[in-house]
């Protein structure tokens, strides 16, 4: 299983993409909207991919829910985490609406042949442009209560459960998908506020997602880029050993780091188990064409893909289905 992760152009592979699929070098393909009609073509399309590669790739979608779900018909519509304790009087009602959307949206990708969403968001959101509702509150606390049971059922599901955006991106305004943030603030500030939720949850995280975000005052270098958050601070002082995702090295947010060869090079050197190229074919091309050194065995990969659904996923599944068509008309 390589350690690039790339896209597909539609609704099923074209010769081209199948040629790509087999490089050495790939380890996962991302969908998009772009990519969904139907279920069954869904399905049919995750069946290719594999075929295509002759070996087991991760399949990956952002799912988040809100204005971040890649599929809708036919999908039940996941609301965006903010909304939670907006609709939800009450903390256990909260939580267990949290915990029907991981149910729920872990099933349903599940069932056409996807391994995982990319999510929770953890940022605590003070003043995104590109988190706000994406993010569960404003206040650590309580990002840390809605995202827990929401982690846990999309495990039950045999899902592993994806924390975005390490340190945190939710207190800088710009987004970092054409923009390049700076974050001014205090390590401290970060530690305390910030890293709050990826802290606290840190042992029932499969798998990690740095932000495209410099943190001036820590380092010089997007987080992605930056062995300083993924090294020191996520891999040593926070014990983290799952995946390391980079976001996508198509975001403007990358472009510091370099051509696409490059932008891989330092997210890989500095601590990302896999990188994302995204939306420009040619420059996962790139990457294919001159990555070197970067093919060994990663085991983290390998193990994110164990986890297997709870015998009873299915009851969990129909159950969360019913409590979120009690919301359906408040979300």
């Amino acid at each position: 299983m390589g350690p690039l992760m790339l896209d597909c152009a539609t609704y099923e592979l074209s010769a081209e993409e199948w040629e790509i699929l087999q490089h050495p070098l790939v380890g996962g393909v991302i969908l998009f909207s772009r990519n969904y009609h139907d279920k069954l073509q869904v399905q049919a399309l995750t069946q290719e991919i594999q075929r295509a590669a002759g070996r087991r790739l991760i399949i990956g979608v952002d799912h988040e829910g809100g204005r971040v779900q890649r599929f809708r018909e036919q999908f039940t519509a996941i609301p965006a985490m903010g909304k939670i304790a907006q609709v939800a009087s009450s903390d256990a009602d909260q939580e267990a609406l949290a915990s029907a959307c991981g149910h729920v949206l872990a099933w349903e990708l599940k069932q056409v042949g996807i391994d995982l969403s990319f999510g929770p968001v953890l940022d605590v959101n003070r003043q995104s442009e590109v988190i706000g509702d994406r993010g569960f509150s404003d206040a650590p606390e309580e990002v840390i209560r809605l995202a827990r049971p929401l982690i846990q059922a999309m495990q039950q599901q045999g899902m592993p459960a994806t924390a975005k955006h390490f340190p945190g991106h939710g207190s800088v305004a710009p987004d970092s998908h054409v923009a390049l943030p700076v974050d001014e603030r205090d390590p401290d500030e970060i530690n305390a506020v910030d890293m709050q939720p990826f802290r606290a949850l840190i042992a029932d995280i499969d798998a990690m997602m740095p932000a495209h975000v410099i943190y001036s005052q820590a380092d010089d270098k997007p987080a992605g880029f930056s062995s300083f958050w993924l090294q020191t601070m996520l891999r040593q002082s926070l014990q983290f050993d799952g995946v390391i995702f980079s976001d996508d090295l198509s975001m403007h947010g990358a472009s510091v780091a370099g051509n696409y060869t490059e932008r891989a090079e330092a997210a890989l050197t500095a601590g990302c188990d896999m990188v994302l190229a995204c939306n420009n074919a040619a420059g996962a091309i790139h990457i294919l064409d001159n990555l070197t050194g970067f093919d060994a065995p990663n085991s983290r990969l390998e193990a994110m893909l164990a986890r297997r659904p709870a015998a009873d996923a299915n009851n969990h599944y129909q159950h969360a289905k019913k409590l979120l068509a009690r919301y359906d008309q408040k979300l």
